[in-house]
C-alpha cells in the first residue's frame, strides 16, 4: 500500500476521499486561513486545499500572508467561485498549483486533482534541485539564492528583521585554472566553500554565483555593523592560503554588502547592489586593514 498523502483542507464541508483511486489521502481540517498557517508551521503536508466560496475568495487568498510559504512547502489548490482570468493568473504566479470550481469537489474529480498537483509539485521540486546546484561545489547557484531570498523577504515583511547579502569577488581562481587545470580550480573552490560555511551560522546561506563569485546571505542581523563585521571575518578567512596539488595558493577578494531594508526590499535589487560594490574595490580597501586586526584561527586546509 502506498504512503498516504497528507492534505490540509479548509472547507465548509470536508469531502470524502476515502475511496478515491488516486489516494490514499489523510485529511486534516482547519477552519480559517490563520489556522492553516499555524498548521503549516507545525507539520508537513503534501497538499493544501483552500475552499473559499465567498465572492471575494480570490482576493482573500491573494492577500493571505501564508500563501508564499504554503506554495513553497506543498501543492496548493484553491476552490473559488467565478474568479476572473486575471485573478487566476495572479494566484498561479503566487505558486497556486490548480484552481478548481465548486463542482470539482466530487470525490473522484477532487482526488485526481489533488494527486496530480502533488505529483507535479514533486517533479518541479526535483527539476529545480537539479538546476539549482553548482556541481563543482554543491552550493546553491544564483537562481536558488534569489528564490530563497524572495521567500525570506516575504517572511520579513510580516516578521520584520534586518538581513544582509555579502558578495565576494575572488582574485586568483582563474590563474589557478590556467596553471594547474580545471580540476585544481574546482578543488580550490570546494575548499573555499567549506571555509565560508565554517565561518557562518547554520541559518546563513552560502551560494556560488560563478567561477570566482560567491555570495553569503545573513538570514538576520541585529545591527548594521554586524554585516561589516562578518564581511571582515570572511575576508580574512578566504585570504589565507589553500593547499592544492601540493602548493599553497593565495586568494584575495573584493566584497560587496547590501542590507535589507536599507538598500532594498527585493532580491534582485539587493543582489545588484552587492554585485556592483564587489565589482569595485572600495569595500575591499576598507576591510583589508580592519581584517588584519580580527583574531581568527588559521585555516585548516
Amino acid at each position: 500500500m502506498s504512503t498516504p498523502h497528507q492534505v490540509l483542507i479548509l472547507s465548509p464541508a470536508s469531502p470524502d476521499l476515502a475511496t478515491s483511486a488516486f489516494g490514499p489521502f489523510v485529511l486534516h481540517a482547519c477552519r480559517t486561513l490563520e489556522e492553516a498557517a499555524q498548521a503549516l508551521a507545525a507539520q508537513t503536508y503534501d497538499a493544501v486545499l483552500l475552499d473559499l466560496p465567498s465572492p471575494d475568495g480570490a482576493s482573500v487568498l491573494s492577500g493571505w500572508p501564508g500563501l508564499s510559504r504554503a506554495a513553497l512547502d506543498c501543492a496548493v489548490l484553491a476552490v473559488l467561485a467565478d474568479p476572473t482570468p486575471a485573478q487566476c493568473v495572479k494566484l498561479l504566479q503566487r505558486g497556486v498549483r490548480d484552481i478548481l470550481s465548486p463542482v470539482d469537489l466530487q470525490p473522484e474529480v477532487l482526488g485526481r486533482c489533488l494527486r496530480l498537483a502533488i505529483e507535479r509539485k514533486k517533479l518541479d521540486d526535483t527539476a529545480r534541485r537539479a538546476y539549482s546546484i553548482d556541481l563543482s561545489t554543491g552550493l546553491p547557484n544564483r537562481q536558488q539564492l534569489q528564490e530563497h531570498m524572495t521567500h525570506l523577504l516575504a517572511l520579513r515583511e510580516r516578521e520584520p528583521a534586518a538581513m544582509a547579502l555579502i558578495v565576494l569577488q575572488l582574485e586568483g581562481v582563474q590563474a589557478v585554472e590556467t596553471s594547474l587545470g580545471s580540476e585544481a580550480a574546482n578543488v580550490l573552490r570546494r575548499k573555499l566553500a567549506v571555509r565560508l560555511r565554517a565561518s557562518l551560522r547554520a541559518s546563513d546561506v552560502v551560494a556560488s554565483l560563478g567561477d570566482d563569485l560567491f555570495a553569503v546571505l545573513l538570514a538576520w542581523i541585529d545591527a548594521q555593523e554586524d554585516a561589516e563585521r562578518v564581511a571582515r571575518k570572511l575576508l580574512q578567512a578566504v585570504s589565507q592560503p589553500y593547499l592544492v596539488a601540493g602548493q599553497a595558493l593565495p586568494l584575495s577578494a573584493r566584497l560587496g554588502v547590501a542590507q535589507y531594508p536599507a538598500h532594498g526590499r527585493e532580491a534582485r535589487a539587493l543582489l545588484s547592489r552587492a554585485l556592483g560594490q564587489a565589482a569595485g574595490d572600495g569595500m575591499a580597501r576598507q576591510l583589508r586593514g580592519a581584517a588584519a586586526n580580527d583574531d581568527l584561527p588559521p585555516a585548516a586546509d
